[in-house]
């Protein structure tokens, strides 16, 4: 299972990230925290290297965020090993170079295996993708 580990100093301080996660630590990096009012808040700057060919953040990029944002939203629900095994988005709006991408979202059933998820990213506070997600606790093997 991962942990999640602090930043502990520069412009992300305090905001925490699955360092063991190769593919989102490559992709993003991306990082979560919890707000003032206990809500997950999941945040990166785009770059570059987010974009398509048409200059705009690659759809691959703002899924990639959003499966990020599930488990961060869902982490005290998982338990243990988890994995996607539903993520759907409907995309509202692009985002370019040097926006602030944010996710939140909420848990909308967490019983047996299955954890259901469902959340917005914002490209400088305006809505980009609205996403949903199941995630299934895997079994532990002895």
């Amino acid at each position: 299972m991962n942990t999640s580990t602090t930043i502990e100093s520069g412009p992300w301080a305090g905001w925490r990230t699955w360092p063991e996660d190769k593919f989102e630590s490559g992709t993003g990096p991306f990082y979560m925290k919890r707000d003032e009012a206990g809500r997950v808040v999941c945040r990166f700057i785009a770059e570059p290297r987010h974009m398509n060919g048409g200059g705009f953040m690659h759809g691959g990029c703002f899924m990639t965020f959003a499966d990020f944002a599930c488990f961060a939203i869902a982490e005290e629900q998982t338990e243990g090993p988890s994995v996607t095994v539903n993520l759907s988005g409907d995309f509202l709006s692009a985002a370019k170079v040097g926006d602030t991408m944010e996710a939140t979202g909420e848990i909308t059933r967490a019983g047996g295996r299955l954890i259901y998820v469902r959340g917005l990213i914002t490209a400088n506070e305006k809505p980009a993708l609205s996403f949903t997600s199941v995630i299934t606790r895997l079994s532990k093997r002895p």
